[in-house]
């Protein structure tokens, strides 16, 4: 199909300029190419070509450029110009994969189709040269245009061997807002058992891009059980009845939509989707209706427990304990006084505070549709928090004008400077004080 054009940058075709003419066939393929033709940005072009790892060194280490043998073993070579690398692999076809992630050998080609039959996906299996245009020998542009995923060949055999595109799948049709067609569909569910030889890690970033999607909400609520293979913890959240007037949806529902009203950014996604996985064990029945006192600090430990398991980065794991610990504060409940929200400002800091209240924005928004009215406390609210932040106020004994040190010629030694700090800060976060070091030490010698 010569007539799809891609606008490829310059980094990747001069790589296939070169290739081409040493007299090889070479292509943008994959990932790249799906992107391209829906019209966004490739994050990187990964190439392929008919020629040899070694003959690939050959082209175009002459011209200055800079190889890598990233994966020789597998054909692939990585490229640098000005510092941009570019993943160049040979045409080649797998052989089995006994470890479900990588195949145990490889066979080079110089068959383009045989290389784009071992993709994942039909949209993945494009490959595009400036000469050739688009090779598409499954379809992949026309699931592309009708937003549909579909396997490569027979779905349990690509799922078979990498089980990880069980995942791949989700997050595709999360982040593209894809359909997933019928037999791949089945083949999710029937090989989910099959993640458990999966790494942590590659399982956590998946399902981190899966829940940063624009269809977060529809995949987790229907692939639910593939979800649970890999989060078995947050099974008892479906089909959970919370027996209570603010919430119209089981807890997997309202946590599915909590997800999808939370801003697609990793911790406050994650810190949505568990943010109520410890209401099961707290629930309790008093006069008819549901109650979980305690479920933030239960779901805090179930959280970190999770993302521990997935070998999450300490700092997201902290942060977005942080957000699930605290998610009860009912901020939206009304327009906090100047004086508690110098205090919130003070315990979380702006950006926790901001995290704090988006997660509950999107809390409420997942709730019973007449306990709503309270998202018209949001704009005005967090219009306030980056007002009064901006002031930066004091909110803390270090930001007071004065120390421990001008509190020694009064007298006071040990618990009592402590003492006297704080009664200073509540006077300063009451507004009854101002911040300055005249008015903090006259208040001192009439109280010290």
């Amino acid at each position: 199909m010569p007539g799809i054009m891609l606008n490829l940058p310059p980094v990747p075709l001069q790589l296939i300029t070169l290739l081409e003419s040493a007299g090889h066939a070479a292509y943008a393929v994959g990932g790249c190419v799906r992107d391209a033709l829906l019209g966004q940005t490739p994050a990187d072009w990964d190439l392929c070509t008919s020629a040899r790892p070694e003959e690939v060194a050959a082209a175009l280490r002459p011209h200055g450029i800079t190889i890598h043998e990233t994966g020789l073993q597998h054909g692939t070579v990585t490229a640098v110009i000005d510092h941009q690398p570019v993943e160049i692999t040979t045409f080649r076809l797998d052989g089995g994969y006994t470890d479900h992630r990588r195949p145990d050998n490889v066979i080079f080609t110089d068959d383009l189709t045989a290389d784009l039959s071992r993709r994942d996906f039909t949209v993945n299996a494009m490959a595009w040269g400036p000469c050739q245009g688009l090779a598409d020998p499954f379809g992949g542009q026309a699931d592309l245009q009708a937003g549909l995923l579909r396997c490569v060949g027979e779905p349990s055999r690509r799922f078979g061997e990498d089980a990880l595109r069980i995942l791949r799948c989700l997050r595709f049709a999360s982040v593209l807002g894809f359909s997933i067609e019928e037999s791949t569909s089945r083949a999710l569910f029937d090989l989910k058992d099959s993640l458990a030889h999966v790494a942590a890690e590659r399982i956590q970033i998946e399902l981190t891009k899966l829940l940063c999607g624009q269809r977060a909400r529809q995949t987790l609520l229907e692939y639910r059980e593939v979800v649970f293979a890999v989060l078995p913890r947050l099974r008892p959240l479906s089909g959970f009845d919370q027996r209570t007037p603010w919430h119209c949806h089981d807890i997997w529902e309202h946590t599915c939509a909590a997800v999808e009203a939370a801003p697609p950014e990793p911790a406050l996604r994650w810190a949505a989707l568990l943010h109520d996985c410890g209401k099961p064990p707290c629930f309790f029945l008093r006069d008819g209706a549901g109650h979980f006192h305690g479920h933030a600090e239960v779901s805090e430990t179930m959280a970190r427990e999770i993302l521990g398991a997935l070998k999450c980065p300490k700092r997201m794991i902290e942060r977005v304990a942080k957000l699930v610990r605290h998610h009860e504060m009912r901020l939206l409940e009304q327009s906090p006084a100047p004086a508690k929200l110098r205090r919130l400002l003070g315990a979380f800091g702006r950006e926790t505070l901001l995290d704090l209240l988006e997660l509950t924005r999107a809390d409420v928004t997942a709730q019973a549709p007449e306990k709503l009215y309270r998202l018209e406390n949001y704009q005005p609210l967090r219009t306030q928090i980056i007002a009064l932040a901006a002031e930066n106020p004091c909110v803390s004994r270090e930001q007071l004008a004065v120390n421990g040190a001008d509190l020694l010629p009064l007298g006071l030694r040990g618990p009592q400077l402590g003492q006297m700090l704080e009664r200073l800060l509540e006077e300063v976060l009451e507004g009854r004080l101002p911040n300055e070091r005249d008015a903090l030490l006259q208040f001192l010698m009439l109280h010290a």
